[in-house]
């Protein structure tokens, strides 16, 4: 609660990403005005880092001017949250295709 009041004063509203974070720069820099601005993001639901996606993240840490730069590549997929621990996890198959080579293959027996 504090934190969103906290928020109302002194930030000042970026924007959204797809899942519903908010995220903010400090709006007034009086006392040290040569210091880069603070960012932040109020999540939404569980506060999880990986929820962030990859243009937020460089504009979290500086590294990005403007958080909404897309990179166009065509192969880029869309950001997922991690999933480990959830029922959405992915769990690899346990048994692997046989292939041509597994047929001939006997393993070395010490005399």
């Amino acid at each position: 609660m504090i934190i969103k009041i906290l928020t109302a004063l002194k930030g000042r509203f970026i924007g959204k990403d797809e899942y519903g974070n908010q995220y903010y720069e400090e709006r007034f820099l009086f006392i040290k005005p040569l210091r880069r601005p603070r960012r932040w993001v109020l999540y939404s639901g569980e506060v999880e880092a990986s929820k962030i996606p990859a243009e937020w993240y460089g504009w979290l840490h500086y590294t990005l001017e403007d958080p909404l730069q897309k990179l166009p590549y065509a192969w880029l997929h869309p950001h997922q949250a991690n999933k480990t621990g959830t029922a959405e996890a992915y769990y690899p198959l346990k048994e692997r295709p046989k292939n041509k080579m597994d047929k001939g293959y006997e393993p070395w027996q010490p005399l």
